[in-house]
């Protein structure tokens, strides 16, 4: 998995209830990154990429702005060492 990024992001705004982790799993599975998404219950939304290292830094990146009715305050990212996530989900 040398090959692989793994992205851990904390992203936190208006990103609850504006279609922000459907947004995500669709870019993340267009970019090819593996990995979840899901909200917290501070109001942030998380969500693990592991990829390629272009595929993730664009899905990373993508991350600043979000979907269309998200307002995007900050994204925290911290890089861990890949675990060989599969497919890319929702969490509940």
């Amino acid at each position: 998995m040398a090959d692989r990024t793994r992205a851990h992001v904390f992203v936190s705004g208006t990103v609850q209830g504006v279609y922000y982790r459907a947004n995500t799993r669709d870019t993340a599975r267009e970019n090819g990154v593996d990995g979840w998404v899901k909200n917290l219950e501070d109001g942030r939304v998380e969500a693990v990429f592991e990829g390629p290292d272009d595929a993730v830094e664009a899905t990373v990146e993508w991350c600043h702005t979000g979907s269309p009715a998200a307002e995007v305050d900050d994204v925290t990212v911290e890089y861990e060492n890949p675990r060989g996530e599969d497919g890319f989900e929702i969490r509940y």
